[in-house]
């Protein structure tokens, strides 16, 4: 029959296997034999982000897809350059696909600057004043104006605005050899008073939307609406054979336009100053909402991922620590805290609880009584006992080291002198 034995640091704990259990190591049979990593693996990893992934992506799809349809956010009324529904992009390629070199200005002192003998100057800006009016004017080159201008007299001499028109598609009924080529197309907007010689066209109430006349060496243009150049109707009827007809009739033409965000002069209310634009000016409108929808899901993703306090890890039991790694844990503490204080006073401590029983005292006795029992034992000088086992901490980590030799040199003489012969 086996006898029990304890475990000499697990008080407590039986072992019946007759085999004596090795200190700091569990008992075989209530251990598990395969160890378990508690390392993070890719798939407990991916578990714990997936979350974070799937917001992420659904608000980048969200942002994608607020840009996609915001465009470019202001529209630009024939603008060669503007690629939405009211823009002319279309329209400019394909007349540089014919050979045609478009160069779009935004002031009037660029368009003086190009518009030279055998060029169109094309105007669809808005913001002309009489003076530029005039000045264009004055340009040896061919003019087609869109709708009505400040200036008018001077720009088309002849020509007076009338009535306005509903747009819709009209036929030609003219002999204008360029607009019975391209048929009906989609004009009006305003109805003019043509002079002398001028063709009219694209009537309304017999009153032209489309005036074409040659004076002083110059074919002048002038239609009531531009909305057959644009993206949203070129490729309805004949619109766009008449805008090639009518754009496309000089090798180079020179379209002034309104200025765009990013073009020297362009301003929030649509008046040219002296500055460009601002950065947030140029930003599309997509990117606040975009910005925003990041921001919501940082904060969702704190909130999700943010440290919270869970359940208490029980730890199975019982647990070896050997004693030596108790005293040397303690040990390190006090020496990081530069504790010489409390670790002085716990040596001495421990050594009167292993002294005083050898001398035969109890363990009430005080330091007097000690004193005089260890001097009477060991032969020593007691005011040296005293100082040894009640004296002030020492200074520094040497002290303290010697205080623990001397301590240990006291409890071994005591041993030695002791009746029983030094025996625990």
């Amino acid at each position: 029959m086996t006898t029990p034995t304890l475990t000499p640091d697990t008080p407590g704990t039986p072992n019946t296997s007759g085999t004596p259990n090795t200190p700091g190591t569990r008992d075989p049979r209530t251990a598990p034999d395969v160890s378990t990593s508690i390392s993070p693996t890719g798939r407990s990893l991916w578990r714990s982000a997936r979350g974070i992934v799937a917001i992420a992506l659904i608000l980048l799809l969200g942002a994608t897809i607020t840009v996609l349809l915001s465009g470019d956010g202001e529209s630009r009324p024939l603008d060669p350059r503007d690629t939405g529904l009211d823009g002319s992009a279309a329209l400019a390629a394909l007349l540089e696909e014919e050979g045609v070199r478009v160069h779009r200005v935004t002031s009037g002192d660029e368009a003086a600057t190009l518009a030279r003998p055998g060029t169109l100057l094309l105007i669809t800006a808005s913001g002309l004043d009489e003076d530029m009016a005039k000045r264009l004017a004055a340009l040896a080159s061919d003019r087609m104006i869109v709708g009505i201008k400040p200036g008018m007299s001077a720009l088309a001499p002849g020509v007076k605005p009338e009535d306005a028109a509903r747009t819709r598609s009209r036929e030609p009924d003219c002999p204008l050899r360029q607009a019975v080529l391209a048929g009906s197309a989609f004009t009006g907007g305003v109805v003019f008073t043509a002079p002398n010689g001028a063709s009219g066209c694209y009537r309304a109430d017999g009153k032209p939307s489309l005036v074409r006349y040659e004076t002083g060496g110059r074919t002048i243009t002038v239609v009531g609406s531009g909305e057959f150049m644009t993206n949203l109707r070129l490729d309805e009827d004949g619109n766009a054979a008449l805008a090639m007809n009518l754009a496309g009739q000089r090798d180079i033409l020179v379209w002034l336009t309104d200025p765009a965000p990013g073009d020297p002069g362009y301003a929030e209310d649509g008046v040219a100053g002296p500055g460009g634009a601002s950065l947030y000016d140029l930003m599309p409108d997509g990117v606040g909402w975009a910005a925003v929808q990041l921001c919501v899901a940082v904060l969702l993703a704190a909130v999700w991922q943010g440290r919270r306090l869970g359940p208490v890890v029980a730890e199975r039991l019982p647990v070896v620590v050997r004693a030596a790694e108790t005293v040397e844990g303690r040990g390190r503490l006090y020496r990081a805290r530069r504790a010489r204080d409390r670790a002085s006073a716990a040596l001495r401590a421990a050594c009167l609880d292993r002294v005083t029983p050898r001398l035969g005292l109890s363990r009430t006795a005080g330091p007097d009584e000690i004193i005089a029992s260890l001097a009477a034992r060991t032969g020593e000088d007691a005011l040296e006992l005293r100082s040894l086992l009640y004296g002030p901490a020492p200074t520094d980590d040497a002290a303290l080291v010697a205080l623990a030799g001397r301590l240990d040199a006291l409890e071994a003489q005591i041993r030695e002198n002791s009746p029983t012969g030094g025996s625990t």
